[in-house]
């Protein structure tokens, strides 16, 4: 932002240099990108008087002149200009003089005869402002001769430009400035002249209404201006906004730009004619809209865009730029100001759909204060009233639907020096927050600050310090050591478990693979999830890459097989891929994040099946030191084959899948082989694991085998007879192995022969035959009755 130093001298009084005051700035926290002091490169240019003119003896188109420039004795100068007079007052280069563009002037003959030095036209001095000039500049026949042309002309002007980060929007304007100016020097500064007097007797009230129909609007001001004469500003005004870097265009527009730049609060001036419905209405755009605005560019706009609307047609973006068919023309009559306060998210997401940025879109994007508003209209009706441009109505139209009020930081004045590393007295730490209209008021050790609304950025003790330590100066806080405490460092339980993990995988022969987190909504479609399916329930990405990365996954089984596909594709004849990441479930609230569940996934193809699949996963169980870990056929997946899955529980909780990738589902991924992927939720395996081993003594007492042999029906799975043993066993039955499954001649069609060898063994006694024949005999009743087995 440039800030103009003769403006900022209208509210603080600066004796200093220009560069003086950028340095005190910068040290105070305000980020200085240049000085810019506009004729600085003129030298030895002073005005001078005509006193003779005589032809030049040997050329026709050149004269000699003998100039008074305030000394003893005229100098003469030879020139071919032909708009001089004598008595004519004009700037003169002496030699050894320096003029805009860096062009050196010295003293010569010109045909000749002895030229002091040039006479300089509106060119040389560099205020042409790209006019064709014809002929000398000739000085008003008051201006005094002698006198250095830049002090005569104004020219050696300073401007300072500023960085302003996103979060100090209070300083978007010259008085935002000049309160940090006068903080850093200690001085006072005035603020800006809002007084005015309806001198319209018509009310505005009762000529327009305002709606709000969006909450991307927080407050809409309304201001009626009748009789308006549209002609140039004042010179000074004009003078103030192109050093400020804006083009003067007329009173009433450029009322609204001063307005802005002085205050950081943009305006907007519509032509009453052209609201003709009477009413203003803030509400969002059509999806394919068109829209022509000030620029002469028709835009297409979509129901995201904030709109200003005469209740019939959009005559302006809101925040950002006014529309053609609703500007202030030469003979508007009439004028309707707006000042308001839009969503500053909304605000920057419109301009860099519309790759349209204006002065006024660069200050709402950062949220600027809400309660600058009334100010700010009631500084532009002062000005339109001051410069004549028109009368002003009766009423204002005044909606606010969100009221803020400034907040209050409690902070210990000991914190404050222990972290800077200060010994600031708590009085000298109130000086400093009042300088910056923090008002504070010391109960005993303690700053009780009020932050008022236009100070977004401070919201903790930590702003409060940062502001006390600006003031007080950086360069003058000590250099220290920081003082620290030596901990013992480990890592967590989280990453032990992770760390244990990977490497029984690793051992387990598969290579770790990563992928995004974000993919395309066609994922769904790919792995046959059903339309209704809550994992189509997902986070959008507001920003996304492309389609392919527009949501957050649900599941990692389309990652896996993507992975599987990339190498199926490039002729790897196998693979064995695991990998830990995860999945975001959307929040039913949605003011709070997603819910973040940590994701193993393994895949393979290539030489290997289901039980291939499962030993991994119990290698992992067994690794984590998980007990009643239970797997139950799972039909009801479709991105599994029906036959082939098997859903895993602990305790009764699910906590993932295993199987063979269902065969449609590795065809829309181009991949030939079966598949096999395990997804399994690690929090709940991490929360289930034991990795403390505990000693168990060598038992003392020997202990007895039975084997069983049974015949069950080919649907019964071994997981219900190992339930069906465990339970029924009780604490005497210390293991159970399958070691045979068998079908074939000898067992009858639509059955299978299920060989177990149990170990029976308490820690106590000697078992008797009688005692395990007993619980024996109770397990192979129960697999009767449950299941219809048939002991062989």
């Amino acid at each position: 932002m440039k800030v103009p130093v003769k403006w900022l001298k209208d509210y603080v009084d600066i004796n200093i240099s220009p560069q003086e005051l950028a340095d005190k700035l910068t040290l105070s926290g305000s980020k200085v990108e240049e000085v810019i002091i506009s004729g600085q490169e003129i030298q030895k240019v002073v005005t001078g008087k005509i006193l003779k003119i005589e032809p030049h003896p040997d050329a026709e188109k050149l004269v000699i002149c003998q100039v008074d420039i305030g000394k003893e004795e005229p100098i003469q100068i030879v020139t071919a200009a032909k708009n001089m007079k004598e008595n004519d007052i004009v700037p003169i280069a002496l030699h050894g003089s320096t003029l805009y563009g860096g062009l050196k002037i010295k003293k010569g003959k010109l045909r000749g005869v002895v030229s002091n030095g040039m006479f300089c036209s509106e060119e040389e001095l560099g205020i042409a402002d790209g006019k064709p000039i014809e002929g000398l500049m000739i000085l008003p026949s008051d201006t005094p001769v002698g006198k250095d042309i830049k002090e005569v002309l104004g020219l050696e002007s300073a401007v300072i430009d500023f960085e302003i980060t996103s979060n100090r929007p209070d300083c978007l304007g010259i008085i935002g400035i000049a309160r940090e100016t006068a903080a850093t020097l200690g001085k006072e500064y005035r603020i800006p002249n809002v007084e005015y007097k309806a001198s319209c007797a018509e009310n505005i009230e009762n000529e327009i209404s305002v709606e709000i129909q969006d909450k991307l609007c927080k407050r809409y001001m309304a201001k009626g201006i009748k009789n308006v004469n549209i002609k140039p500003s004042p010179e000074w005004m004009q003078e103030r906004l192109i050093e400020a870097g804006i083009r003067p265009i007329n009173n009433i527009v450029d009322v609204t730009n001063f307005v802005m730049i002085e205050l950081g609060q943009p305006l907007h001036a519509f032509d009453r004619r052209q609201i003709t419905s009477n009413k203003i209405v803030v509400e969002r755009a059509e999806n394919g809209e068109k829209f022509t605005t000030l620029d002469g560019i028709e835009r297409t706009l979509d129901k995201e865009i904030l709109c200003i609307k005469d209740g019939e047609k959009t005559i302006a973006l809101a925040g950002i730029m006014g529309g053609e068919n609703s500007e202030v023309k030469c003979d508007t009559t009439e004028v309707v100001l707006e000042c308001a306060s839009f969503d500053a998210v909304n605000i920057r997401n419109t301009t860099s759909k519309l790759a349209l940025r204006t002065d006024a879109s660069s200050k709402f994007e950062k949220e600027i204060d809400i309660n600058g508003v009334k100010r700010a209209m009631d500084r532009a009706c002062h000005l339109i009233q001051e410069i004549g441009a028109g009368e002003i109505m009766q009423g204002c139209i005044d909606i606010y639907t969100e009221n803020v009020s400034e907040h209050t930081i409690t902070v210990d004045a000991n914190w404050i020096n222990s972290f800077l590393g200060t010994n600031i007295d708590k009085e000298k730490m109130k000086e400093y927050l009042d300088r910056l209209e923090l008002k504070t008021e010391i109960k005993d050790d303690n700053l009780v600050v009020s932050v008022p609304t236009f100070r977004v950025d401070i919201n903790i003790k930590e702003d409060i310090a940062e502001e006390i330590a600006r003031l007080y100066g950086y360069n003058n806080i000590p250099a220290t050591i920081p003082s620290s405490e030596t901990l013992r460092g480990g890592k967590s339980q989280k990453q032990i478990l992770d760390d244990k993990t990977i490497q029984t995988l690793i051992n387990s022969g598969l290579n770790q693979s990563i992928s995004y987190s974000f993919v395309s909504p066609k994922v769904f479609d790919k792995i046959l999830v059903p339309a209704e399916s809550n994992l189509r329930n997902v986070v959008k990405i507001k920003n996304p890459l492309g389609e392919d990365f527009s949501i957050m996954r649900t599941t990692t089984i389309a990652s896996m097989m993507e992975a599987m596909s990339r190498n199926y594709t490039r002729s790897n004849e196998s693979a064995r891929l695991f990998e830990i990441g995860k999945i975001y479930i959307p929040n039913k609230d949605e003011n709070k994040l997603p819910e973040e569940k940590n994701i193993l996934t393994i895949g393979m193809y290539g030489g290997v099946d289901y039980f291939n699949l499962k030993g991994v996963v119990e290698n992992i169980i067994d690794a984590l030191g998980i007990d009643k870990i239970k797997f139950e056929r799972e039909q009801n997946n479709p991105s599994f084959h029906p036959g082939k899955t098997a859903a895993i529980y602990i305790k009764n909780k699910f906590i993932g899948v295993l199987g063979e990738i269902h065969p449609d589902v590795c065809e829309n991924y181009g991949v030939e082989e079966r598949c096999y992927i395990a997804e399994i939720d690690l929090d709940i395996l991490y929360a289930n694991s034991k990795l403390d081993k505990k000693y168990t003594p060598l038992p003392k007492y020997p202990a007895v085998t039975r084997d069983i042999a049974i015949l069950v029906d080919d649907t019964v799975l071994v997981q219900y007879i190992e339930d069906i043993i465990a339970k029924t066993g009780g604490n005497i039955v210390e293991s159970y192995k399958l070691f045979d499954v068998y079908k074939g001649k000898q067992i009858p069609e639509g059955k299978k022969s299920i060989a177990y060898s149990i170990v029976y063994r308490v820690s106590d006694k000697t078992l008797t035959d009688k005692e395990v024949n007993k619980v024996h005999d109770k397990i192979l009743r129960t697999l009767e009755y449950k299941l219809g087995a048939q002991l062989r």
